[in-house]
């Protein structure tokens, strides 16, 4: 038996690999569905169980979808490697040798990789532990349709400098120019192995410096990246994650890899006027990608989330339809079907365009579980008051668009901090919104959402010259004196929803002096108001309008309209005669203003 075993020693010591040609085209062929061919193998030494071969002419087609030509051609392969795991399926190279290489790499917009097998899933192990490499005269151009990034480059390697990659390319059609450099290869055997990548180019840069655990594994390093870019799409055509179009962006982190997971344990950095930091966690699990992390603003401009030409087409769509109070913003998670995790969100202080914003802070925890978002707690601070609730944006089971279930409450507000700073009319301001509807946006939900919205405002004052008006008390509307105030007992609003349409139940309107009732509809998406005002005085008046006005236009541009028998002369010359004879019909009562809130908020 000992005999045996010596001679089976002795054979893989002095084996001719060559004669493996056939089985190893057989093999590659297998591996990449087309066929490859090699040219010759030949052993370089005697007797070895670490042999030497060669080998020559190696060639591996294109698959049809990636077009003509090759995926790699090889003039010479010169390779040590250990015989003994052979016997245990592992093949273990020590020393690699490359000249003559030429590397065509493709990915299609589906993401099929021509380097893989469609069978074959992404790349796992790490690199091969190696004690040598050398590479000459050898090329890698690479062009991938899904991110929109191409390059051509020349590598070399030797004892000497060490690992060297230099070329261009494109990234979203912008120039380029790559260069990666890492430490010879030869004697950094059981230390970490250093590194360093730049990308550099008018709309994007990056700079990586770091260590692998050992020589080319990628799936063990640390990593520190700086980065800048236009637009932070530019950063995502390199790192795919999903993120989308912003204002010119700067980034550093410090990044660690322990395949398959990736943590950033520190993010930082600016996104046009707004600043961040954060970290985030990134682990693949069951085939699924699973995130969690912190992001915190210092100040924060909705602006800078979006790209020039997303804010161009904002302002495009202003000028077409008009402003509008509920955003356009994209909720449709169609695209996100492997992503799951948990996003806390905070900006300690929000600015609009560099000046004060309505809104002024805001924190959220996101979570996201096989396309069921749900955005909760979410707290909005204002001026006065804040905004507090949920949203759940739930799309599992591939429906084309999500449903969307809303609910906010309004706590402590104000009429001058919802309009913007206007302090004509002022008072508390409490309000409750539950909505639920389908859309790819937030427009669209609530454009065609069944719920309720109510708003009640109280203990405030407006000008006495309109809370005439209210009243259609012309007399005391046109006597007031200019600073006179009169008292807002109360202002109640509930709109019923059914399809995106409103109906106004109730609308009321109380002050000291008038009251005003109001019954129509507000029509989603459009915004466009359709209420017709009543209102009486709450004491006699000098000269008071009969009719009513009808409140026109939209949410964020209303328009009163008055009647044509209203205004006319007729009616005036009515009004004055009543006023005369004392017959102007009944005053208005205080409205119960308890009762009304209860009916707007759903209490």
């Amino acid at each position: 038996m000992a005999v045996l075993a010596g001679l089976l020693l002795i054979l893989l010591a002095a084996f001719p690999w060559g004669l493996l040609k056939s089985t190893i085209e057989a093999r590659l062929s297998e591996r990449f569905g087309r066929t490859v061919t090699i040219g010759s193998i030949d052993r370089l030494d005697r007797l070895s169980f670490t042999p030497t071969i060669a080998i020559r002419d190696v060639r591996v087609p294109q698959p049809g979808w990636a077009g003509s030509g090759d995926l790699a051609r090889i003039a010479r392969v010169d390779m040590r490697f250990r015989a003994l795991p052979l016997l245990l399926g592992r093949f273990s190279p020590e020393t690699i040798g490359v000249s003559g290489m030429r590397l065509a790499l493709v990915r299609t917009a589906d993401k099929r990789e021509n380097w893989r097998s469609d069978s074959e899933g992404p790349g796992g192990g790490s690199g091969p532990d190696l004690t040598g490499l050398t590479i000459a005269d050898s090329m890698i151009s690479y062009a991938d349709a899904k991110a929109d990034r191409s390059f051509t480059a020349a590598l070399t390697a030797d004892s000497v400098y060490g690992l060297r990659v230099s070329g261009s390319g494109k990234v979203r059609g912008s120039p380029v120019r790559i260069a990666l450099s890492g430490a010879a290869i030869e004697g950094a055997g059981g230390k970490r192995w250093p590194f360093r990548a730049i990308l550099d180019g008018p709309a994007l840069g990056m700079q990586v410096r770091g260590t692998m655990a050992a020589p080319l594994d990628t799936h063990r390093m640390t990593i520190d990246i700086a980065a800048r870019a236009d637009d932070l799409r530019m950063i995502d055509a390199i790192v795919e994650a999903g993120l989308f179009g912003t204002q010119p962006v700067r980034l550093t982190a410090h990044v660690r890899r322990d395949a398959p997971d990736w943590t950033i344990d520190t993010l930082k950095g600016t996104i046009g006027r707004s600043d961040l930091s954060g970290r985030l966690t990134v682990r693949k699990r069951d085939g699924r990608t699973k995130l969690d992390g912190d992001v915190v603003f210092g100040t924060l401009d909705f602006d800078d989330l979006s790209s020039d030409e997303g804010l161009a087409r904002g302002r495009a769509l202003e000028r077409r339809i008009g402003p509008k109070l509920v955003p356009t913003t994209r909720i449709n998670l169609g695209k996100i079907t492997r992503t799951d995790g948990v996003l806390s969100v905070t900006a300690r202080r929000i600015v609009d365009d560099a000046k004060p914003s309505s809104l002024t802070w805001l924190k959220g925890r996101i979570a996201l579980d096989h396309q069921v978002l749900i955005l909760a707690p979410l707290q909005v601070g204002l001026k006065t008051g804040t905004i507090s609730g949920s949203v759940r944006v739930d799309q599992h089971g591939g429906t084309p668009e999500p449903l969307v279930t809303i609910d906010l409450a309004l706590r402590n507000g104000t009429v001058a901090a919802l309009a913007g700073g206007a302090d004509a009319i002022d008072g508390r301001v409490e309000g409750r919104a539950r909505l639920t509807g389908t859309g790819s946006t937030i427009r669209e939900v609530v454009g065609r959402s069944n719920g309720r919205i109510g708003l009640i405002a109280h203990d405030g004052s407006l000008p006495e010259k309109i809370a005439a008006l209210i009243g259609f008390d012309a007399g005391r509307a046109l006597t007031a004196g200019k600073g006179s105030r009169a008292t807002l007992r109360c202002a109640a609003l509930r709109l019923d929803l059914r399809g995106g349409v409103g109906r106004v139940d109730p609308l009321v309107i109380d002050t000291s002096a008038s009251g005003s009732h109001g019954a129509g509809t507000v029509s989603f998406p459009s915004e466009a108001l359709a209420i017709r005002l009543t209102g009486a005085p709450k004491k006699d008046s000098v000269l008071r309008l009969p009719g009513s006005v009808t409140l026109g236009g939209t949410i964020r541009a209303p328009s009163i309209v008055i009647p044509q028998e209203t205004k006319s002369a007729g009616n005036i010359l009515k009004a004055i005669g009543r006023a005369i004879t004392g017959r102007q019909g009944p005053i208005a009562g205080d409205a119960n203003c308890a009762a009304l809130s209860a009916r707007a908020l759903g209490n």
